[in-house]
């Protein structure tokens, strides 16, 4: 009966969104149709075989050319505390929930991991504070200017040549 009991339970939670979200992903990923980027940390507990590497330490490419290369690529590239699918900030959390009612591309990049990414990026739009949105290139603000932009029908007409069919967010 205990065996029973306990492998039903696991179950349940086997298939849960908690479960699914507890597993620890790094680098570029999709997920949902939503491009998200995470790295592993440098813990200096982590042997030096297993540490991550910065792959632009050596090279010509500068975290101001990533970011607006993202900002060119991606017609809708969100920066926030965390990642869309397990927002770290209120503010980013709702950022990521109003662009999601428009079933739309949505890259992103977790500024909590690398705090010279994060500055490149407030220089880059001269805006100090996250989650920080660009659609099709041009910086629109953080998640009060797109709720209110959702609110007042803006953001839909700013979205409708990304969304796969435009009468679904009404």
């Amino acid at each position: 009966m205990a065996r029973s009991m306990s492998s039903i339970l696991l179950k349940s939670f086997g298939g849960s969104r908690a479960a699914r979200l507890s597993t620890n992903v790094f680098g570029s990923f999709y997920h949902n149709g939503m491009r998200s980027s995470t790295t592993l940390g440098n813990d200096p507990d982590t042997h030096e075989d297993f540490r991550a590497t910065n792959k632009l330490e050596d090279s010509e490419v500068s975290l101001k050319d990533i970011v607006e290369q993202d900002v060119k690529d991606n017609p809708v590239m969100i920066y926030m505390k965390g990642i869309p699918e397990m927002p770290r900030c209120g503010f980013s959390s709702l950022a990521v929930r109003v662009l999601k009612e428009y079933n739309i591309p949505l890259s992103a990049r977790n500024i909590l991991e690398d705090p010279e990414l994060k500055s490149a990026v407030k220089s880059f739009s001269h805006w100090p504070t996250f989650p920080q949105i660009f659609i099709k290139g041009e910086f629109i603000g953080g998640s009060d200017i797109i709720l209110n932009m959702h609110q007042t029908g803006e953001l839909k007409e700013k979205l409708k040549d990304i969304m796969p069919n435009p009468e679904i967010s009404e």
